[in-house]
Formats: structure tokens, sequence, C-alpha cells
């Protein structure tokens, strides 16, 4: 195992006058799984790349181990990397493409043998050792690429996107699977994705990537209940974070057009200290942050159900309240239909703020 100190990296491709990656610096600990989380082109697996010396950067450094491999080439970097497409060889028997890379090193036919039989039985490959890869399902085909680089010792193993090219049902038992084996190995482990559940699922820590530059990292759960910016929020949930239009008053009330809820008292200073209008604010809450009560009542808010959509373990909701569509979460024992009023009341300690202009979060 080794550790990945990134430092400020910068990358343009020819041709291009954007930065894939803008003065990125990360640094991952021995045995974690670090994931990188960000929409196509946000500078995710070129950052991946760059790790893996497979694209070098205009400047900055790349360490493992607290060893400097910025320009070193792949095969000196001591790495493993599972890319998206399987990547295996077709005209090889699973045994073959799972040592292949232990060959290539000239490693002894008995340690090529019992490393492929250790990986094999992680991976419930046992079976299939003897078949080509066009007898294979693609879930076993990707087991196959993830068992030819973990038999490789490295102190880092990358993966980009791996589970991309699975249907649903497959993807969600792989990526149990995944965990376990990352898990038993403690291998450093740097996973690319454009999938928020892969990566709440997976991660010890996310980074969130846009337009070249890390937004946000931390612990999944609290990248997901406290998002940095507007744009955390939006990207990282299902359904993702409902955003209103408010205005916090001087008198420490939150208005969404006629109605109003209790504001924090960091919000109601900034308030009194601004214009007489009040302040505006971006109101973030999720779906299941929001329960349904009756209209008129204390702290709840006034709304009309303009879409049900039954999910079987709850029913999301798509709502209008003041002019703007949010969806809220109810139990699947709720029986709402289309262009009923209701009444909803957010959790209040659950409410994000976020200025208007910057779209960063607001906190005290």
């Amino acid at each position: 195992m080794a550790d990945i100190q990134i430092s400020h990296l910068h990358k343009t491709y020819p041709g291009s006058t954007e930065l894939a990656t803008n003065d990125v610096s990360l640094h991952v600990d021995e045995g974690e799984f670090m994931v990188l989380l960000g929409p196509s082109g946000c500078g995710k697996t070129t950052l991946l790349r760059m790790v893996a010396g497979l694209d070098l950067p205009d400047q900055g450094s790349v360490q493992i181990g607290g060893r400097d491999v910025t320009y070193l080439p792949p095969q000196e970097r001591n790495l493993s990397m599972v890319f998206q497409s399987y990547a295996v060889f077709p005209h090889r028997k699973v045994r073959a493409n799972i040592g292949f890379g232990l060959g290539m090193k000239k490693k002894s036919r008995d340690e090529i043998r019992r490393k492929v039989d250790w990986a094999a039985e992680l991976l419930q490959l046992t079976p299939y050792l003897d078949r080509y890869p066009a007898q294979l399902s693609g879930g076993q085909r990707q087991r196959v690429a993830v068992a030819r680089a973990i038999v490789m010792d490295a102190d880092v193993l990358l993966m980009d996107e791996p589970l991309s090219n699975l249907d649903a049902l497959l993807r969600l038992d792989f990526r149990a699977e995944l965990k376990k084996i990352v898990q038993q190995l403690g291998t450093t482990t740097v996973y690319v994705t454009h999938d928020q559940i892969e990566a709440m699922s997976l991660s010890d820590r996310v980074a969130v990537m846009r337009e070249g530059q890390i937004v946000q990292l931390g612990h999944p759960i609290t990248v997901y209940e406290e998002p940095a910016e507007r744009f955390v929020g939006g990207f990282i949930g299902s359904p993702p974070m409902n955003f209103l239009d408010a205005t916090v008053t001087a008198v420490g009330r939150i208005t969404i057009g006629g109605q109003s809820l209790a504001a924090p008292a960091f919000l109601a200073e900034g308030a009194r200290a601004g214009a007489d209008g009040g302040m505006p604010v971006t109101v973030g809450i999720r779906a299941e942050n929001i329960a349904l009560t009756d209209r008129g009542q204390d702290g709840a808010l006034d709304a009309v159900v303009e879409v049900v959509e039954p999910l079987g373990h709850a029913t999301l909701l798509t709502v209008t309240l003041e002019g703007q569509r949010i969806k809220v979460e109810v139990p699947s024992t709720v029986r709402l239909s289309p262009d009923q009023a209701v009444g909803l009341r957010p959790d209040l300690e659950a409410l994000r703020f976020f200025d208007t202009e910057t779209q960063l979060g607001l906190t005290a």
C-alpha cells in the first residue's frame, strides 16, 4: 500500500484553451477508497490518467508512497488499472488473461498459477478459468479485468468507471462484491465515476469535481447532507436536492412567495445588516426531509400536487409551491392524486442555504 499526493496539477490538451484540470491538489491515504465524482468533462478521468502516467501534467506533481512519479512511465509506478471497457484478450482463456501481467513481469509459473487461483477464487471465477471471454457474461468479463489487476500486488489500484458497461442488476451485485474485495485487499484505490450512487456506496471519501476542479471533498454522507455549493446538492441525490428562491427578512423569517418559515439566527443577522427589502437566498431541502401535514398549520407551507410516482418503497410527489416545483418523498401508503392541495412541513434542521449569486453554501 502507498498514499498518493497530487499537488497543483494543471492539464490542457493540445488544441484546447480550457484547462482539463485546474490546480488540483488531493491526498489519498494508504488503504483509502477515494472516489472522483462528477459529470462528463469535469476532469476526473484526466486526473486519474495523470496518476497512472497515461497523461502528463503541464504543471504540478504526483507522488506515490513519497516517490515523485510525475514523469515516470506507467510500468514504473507499481499500480494496476481497471478500464471502463473490459480490455480482456479474446484469444486467451480466463486463466491466461488474469495472469498476463504477471507473465510480462517474468514471474515463475508456480507463482502465476498460485496468484491466478487466489484471484479467481476471490472473484468467483474458478469454474471459468478454461473458458474464453466470449463464453462469459459482461459481469464475468469485468471480474476477469479486476482479477488481472489485483494479482499484481500493486501499491495503488485505479478504476475508470468499471461498472458502466453492466446492466442495472449486475451493477448492483458487482458493486457490493467490489467493495468487499477492496476492503479485504486494503489497497489504496482511486475510482472514477459519474454515478453518485456508486460514489456514495463505495467511497471512504468522495471528491466532487466540476470544470477541472475539486469543489467538495469529504465523507459521502457529509457531502450529501451538507453540500458546499448548489452544484453539489443538485448533482448528488436521487432525486437531487430541491432548490427554492426565497428571502430572509429582518424579523427572522424565510419568505417563499407569500408564505414563510422561521430563519436560523445567522441568516436573520445577515438580513438585518443588509438591504431593507431582505436578503435573497436559495433554500435547499432533500425530498425525504419534507413531511405532509394539514394546510394552514404554523410552520407548514401550502402546495398543490402535480405528479404522483409510486416507487414501491415510497411515493415520489412533484408539487408546486408558490410557482416553484419541488420533489417530496412520502410513505407508499399515502394516497394522493394530481391537483390535490397539501401542506408541507420541511425539517428546519435539514434546510441548507446558498448565496443566490455565487451559489456557495451559507453557514453560521
